[in-house]
């Protein structure tokens, strides 16, 4: 598969790039035709820098922020991208003057903050950070949890995302479908690959791909 791997880079920036794998995929929710890769943008540090201050810059000021939730393994970006914040002038119900970063547990796709990590959702502004969403079920899970623990969503932000809006807050990407000239997402009825016969080649989600 990673021989077809093709580049998109991001129209903000010459030093953000994902890797897509035409094919046919199968996420949690959807069939796709592409694999969108960000490996790279999360695990490379200056790459995962370059994404935080496109996203600092696109979000803009915000009323508030205490707390930044990291889905899909965006713990790197989402460290960057509240240094981004404490660079300028952000306002912060924090105490110590210094945003939280953290990265919810997950049972059976259930939103989980353990008590030690309560004190940074309960009460505070927070923005939702995804790696790719491609029918914003995840998110609207994660918006529900959030606020099931009492906390604020000021933003919601995603690497790679093919809807602009979520329960109507706005997802803010740096990355669209746009960006990779014939993608598609399909219901798994509506898969034109299934209905040809074709195998799915690959189970993926923002971590990664698991071949059949």
């Amino acid at each position: 598969m990673e021989t077809r791997v093709l580049k998109f880079y991001s129209k903000e920036s010459n030093m953000a790039a994902i890797h897509a794998i035409p094919g046919h995929f199968a996420t949690s929710h959807s069939h796709i035709n592409y694999y969108i890769d960000i490996t790279s943008l999360k695990t490379r540090v200056r790459e995962a820098k370059e994404i935080a201050r496109v996203l600092c810059h696109k979000i803009g000021r915000l009323s508030y922020i205490d707390t930044i939730v990291c889905m899909d393994g965006t713990e790197i970006i989402g460290a960057f991208l509240a240094e981004e914040y404490e660079k300028g002038s952000f306002v912060s119900t924090n105490l110590h003057e210094t945003i939280y970063v953290v990265e919810p547990e997950l049972n059976s796709n259930q939103m989980l903050f353990r008590d030690n990590i309560k004190p940074c959702i309960e009460g505070k502004h927070v923005v939702l950070l995804s790696a790719s969403t491609t029918t914003g079920k995840t998110i609207r899970r994660s918006l529900e949890g959030i606020r099931y623990y009492g906390g604020i969503v000021e933003s919601v932000a995603s690497v790679f995302s093919t809807v602009d809006k979520v329960d109507g807050m706005p997802v803010v990407t740096v990355f669209t479908a746009e960006d990779v000239p014939g993608y598609a997402a399909y219901t798994a009825e509506d898969c034109p690959f299934c209905k040809k016969g074709h195998k799915i080649e690959a189970m993926v989600n923002s971590f990664g791909y698991s071949k059949f």
